[in-house]
């Protein structure tokens, strides 16, 4: 027998499974404190230049003061009116032009933050690039340990990965806290980076590969959950810690209780047997039938791969990349799924790492649109089985939508912009929910792992651009917010070129995909794609 059949003879989902999913889920609390603690660590309140103030002007010697803007606008925005006055914290103070830089340092409030990144190193006006380029190093931080972890777990085993990346993960994110200058910052937070790949990617795969077919999409919707109650808990960590330092200190120094992981998490099984461990893998088996209450025997087992997985996977080495974009049909499906893996997270990531931008409580925003997460998810369970197509274009369009009319909502009525980007940041979650089970449907049995790694590249390249995508508030206070509107809006239409895939079988070839996009496998069920994605070891998206 197979391994699946293995698992459904000592329980697809028993006692042994649902543990490894608690040492599995609960790190995901904190990957999202480190995916998102950069909207407070980062944040830039409102700040004020220090120049010369003579002596008996209310601002006492030495505090002449030219106020900024610190909501998104140039740091040249008031240079046409430099006798105007704004009043920041009980002083009536003079704007004046800002084109020659602030020589006497910056006055930051500290009415919502005591100290950020950006008021430690004066991140703001001619050094403000800096922040946004901070983040986009960190997503690509993303990108590299996706690819490094994901070649290294293969070779030395998903436990090993998780193991180390934990490890690593504690270590340059307590350092991240002492970091003595901002590129020192930096280079600390692309480690993290990588390590938060490592591990959701391999605890992801890990928890399927032990998972019965049956059970796999509702296992994994419960790792998404843990990571949206990050999400929310963020919110009330920052809050209460308003000090960047003592924060990136707060979120990172608890991962070093994951120590004890070295004594729990079990190695995979089906890994060990892939790699012709096969005692290992009998005696892993047993333990898990054991705790399960389905005992089995060693004589019971028979531990191979059939017939037709070796076919299969003599058939995938004769593929590569190129096939994607070779014919007609499935480069014309390849390029639109490329398109959607990379709107989906560049939109996810700028509306998430850009709440401030909502005129609202940003720590309200924060539980808000975590609190989003949690039904942007449960929804997809349902409308997926009713059409995969309409499901991706519909929650696009939602969300792209929102995010547009978020530009003619006038600023003083904050809170109707901060609904709809709540709904925008709806349609997004639930549309990068869908977008990796459709395209896994999409992309034929020969070339779906190759597919799915290039959709995930083209996904992490969204994310890195996603910071930058706010330098075009330069040009427009408006200008991310229309990019997020039109790029799903977009994408939605694209949708429609792509077939529907719901409750047809699989395409096992690029032949069937150019014919009629049916697969000549007539008997192949649905769950087959559920069964067969976690053994070609997909790659996860943050």
């Amino acid at each position: 027998m197979n391994f699946d059949e293995v698992l459904d003879r000592i329980g697809g989902f028993g006692r042994f499974q649902k543990t490894l999913y608690v040492w599995i889920c609960l790190p995901q609390i904190f990957l999202a404190f480190h995916m998102l603690v950069s909207i407070f660590t980062g944040a830039v309140p409102p700040h004020l230049c220090r120049s010369t103030w003579p002596p008996g002007d209310g601002g006492g010697p030495g505090l002449g003061l030219n106020f900024s803007n610190a909501s998104g606008e140039s740091c040249s925005s008031f240079q046409h009116s430099p006798q105007s006055h704004l009043n920041h914290s009980g002083l009536n103070l003079p704007i004046t032009e800002h084109s020659t830089g602030c020589k006497g340092g910056w006055e930051f409030s500290k009415d919502v933050f005591l100290s950020t990144v950006a008021t430690e190193w004066d991140l703001v006006c001619e050094n403000a690039t800096l922040n946004n380029i901070g983040a986009s190093v960190y997503m690509f931080g993303l990108l590299v340990g996706a690819v490094l972890f994901g070649a290294l777990a293969d070779k030395y085993g998903r436990r090993m990965i998780i193991l180390i990346g934990l490890a690593v993960q504690a270590i340059f994110g307590v350092g991240a806290a002492f970091a003595p200058n901002f590129y020192i910052y930096v280079l600390l937070r692309f480690v993290v980076g990588m390590t938060v790949s490592a591990v959701i990617m391999n605890a992801f795969v890990l928890g399927t590969e032990w998972t019965g077919p049956k059970k796999r999409m509702l296992a994994g919707v419960i790792t998404d959950y843990f990571f949206g109650f990050g999400y929310i808990l963020l919110a009330g960590v920052a809050y209460l810690i308003r000090d960047w330092r003592k924060l990136q200190l707060a979120i990172s120094a608890p991962g070093f209780l994951f120590l004890f992981y070295i004594w729990v998490l079990p190695k995979s099984a089906r890994w060990l047997m892939a790699n012709q461990k096969h005692e290992e893998a009998l005696d892993l088996i047993r333990k898990a039938a054991l705790i399960n209450g389905k005992p089995l025997d060693y004589d019971d087992i028979e531990l191979c791969q059939s017939t037709k997985n070796s076919e299969n996977l003599q058939d995938l080495r004769k593929y590569s990349v190129i096939d994607l974009v070779r014919t007609p049909t499935m480069r014309k499906q390849s390029l639109i799924l490329f398109y959607l893996w990379f709107v989906n997270v560049l939109v996810y990531y700028g509306l998430s790492l850009n709440i401030s931008d909502f005129g609202m409580n940003i720590y309200m925003t924060q539980m808000i649109f975590g609190l989003v997460e949690m039904p942007a998810r449960t929804i997809t369970l349902f409308t997926l089985n009713r059409s995969r197509k309409i499901s991706q274009l519909v929650f696009l369009a939602v969300g792209g939508l929102a995010c547009l009319l978020t530009v003619f909502i006038p600023d003083d009525l904050s809170s109707v912009r901060t609904v709809l980007a709540m709904v925008g940041k709806f349609g997004i979650t639930a549309s990068l929910s869908i977008v990796y089970i459709y395209s896994a449907e999409v992309f034929p049995t020969v070339i779906r792992q190759n597919g799915i790694g290039m959709g995930s590249m083209c996904a992490r390249a969204g994310g890195v651009i996603a910071p930058i995508i706010y330098l075009l508030r330069n040009i427009s206070r408006h200008a991310p917010m229309v990019v997020f509107g039109l790029c799903p809006l977009i994408g939605a239409a694209l949708t429609m070129f792509l077939p529907e895939t719901a409750h047809k079988p699989l395409p096992d070839t690029i032949e069937d995909v150019e014919r009629t996009g049916v697969s000549t496998s007539a008997e192949k069920s649905q769950h087959a794609l559920y069964e067969e994605c976690p053994k070609q070891n997909p790659d996860i998206i943050l």
